[in-house]
C-alpha cells in the first residue's frame, strides 16, 4: 500500500508599510511583528508602498464591471497578492491626524474590491476566507494628544472592510517625538513580536 504525502498548507501575512521612511520607527515595528508571524510558523511578505509607482484613483470605473482596474502600474500585482493572502499587518505614522497619502492613494486603488463586494455583489472571498482574513493596525503617532489616532482608525477599518479583513488588533503608540527610537525601547518592539506572533497562532489554528 502506498503512502500518500498531505501538503501542509503554510498561512501567508502581508506586511504594509505606510511610511515613507523605510527604515524609520514604523518600519523596525512592522518587522518585529512580521518576525513574530514567522516564528508563529507563517510565511511573510513586505510591501513599501513607498517603493510603488502609481497613480491616485482616477474613478475611471473600469472595475465597476471588471476584476482589475484599467490603469496598468505597480498596483496590478497587488491585487492579486492581496487575494492569495491569509492575513494583513498594516503598519503607518500619523501625518496631519491621518495616513500619509501615498497610502491613502494605495488604499483608494482598492475601489477594485469594493465593486466587486458592494457594486455587483460578488466578493472576492467566500465566507470561510473572511473568518480568516484578519488584519492588524500598527501605528505610530509624534504627538500625545486625545484622538490622534482617531482618524487614522477609520480609515483602516474601512480598508479592511472593503478587503474582507478583520480589524483584529491594534497596537497604537503615541509621544513618538519624545521615544524618538524604538531601538532603544525593546519593550514595544516585544508588544509589535507579541501581536504579530499572536496572528500566526490563530492562523494556523484556523
Amino acid at each position: 500500500m502506498g503512502f500518500f504525502i498531505v501538503p501542509i498548507m503554510v498561512r501567508k501575512v502581508i506586511g504594509l508599510l505606510g511610511s515613507p521612511l523605510i527604515d524609520g520607527n514604523t518600519a523596525k515595528l512592522l518587522e518585529r511583528a512580521l518576525q513574530g508571524v514567522r516564528d508563529a510558523g507563517c510565511d511573510t511578505e513586505t510591501v513599501v508602498v513607498a517603493n510603488l509607482d502609481f497613480q491616485a484613483c482616477m474613478e475611471m470605473m473600469f472595475c465597476k464591471e471588471h476584476d482589475t482596474c484599467i490603469m496598468d502600474d505597480d498596483m496590478q500585482p497587488m491585487y492579486g497578492k492581496f487575494m492569495s493572502m491569509d492575513s494583513l499587518i498594516l503598519a503607518t505614522p500619523i501625518m496631519t491626524m491621518g495616513i500619509p497619502g501615498k497610502l491613502k492613494s494605495f488604499m483608494d486603488r482598492f475601489q477594485v474590491y469594493f465593486m466587486a463586494k458592494y457594486v455587483r455583489k460578488t466578493p472576492f472571498f467566500s465566507k470561510e476566507q473572511k473568518k480568516m482574513r484578519k488584519g492588524l493596525f500598527i501605528c505610530i503617532a509624534g504627538m500625545n494628544i486625545p484622538d490622534v489616532f482617531t482618524g487614522a482608525k477609520r480609515t483602516v477599518q474601512a480598508f479592511f472592510d472593503i478587503i474582507d479583513c478583520q480589524y483584529w488588533d491594534e497596537l497604537l503608540i503615541n509621544d513618538m517625538d519624545t521615544i524618538q527610537n524604538v531601538s532603544v525601547h525593546p519593550e514595544l518592539l516585544d508588544k509589535a513580536y507579541a501581536k504579530g506572533f499572536a496572528l500566526g497562532e490563530f492562523l494556523n489554528k484556523t
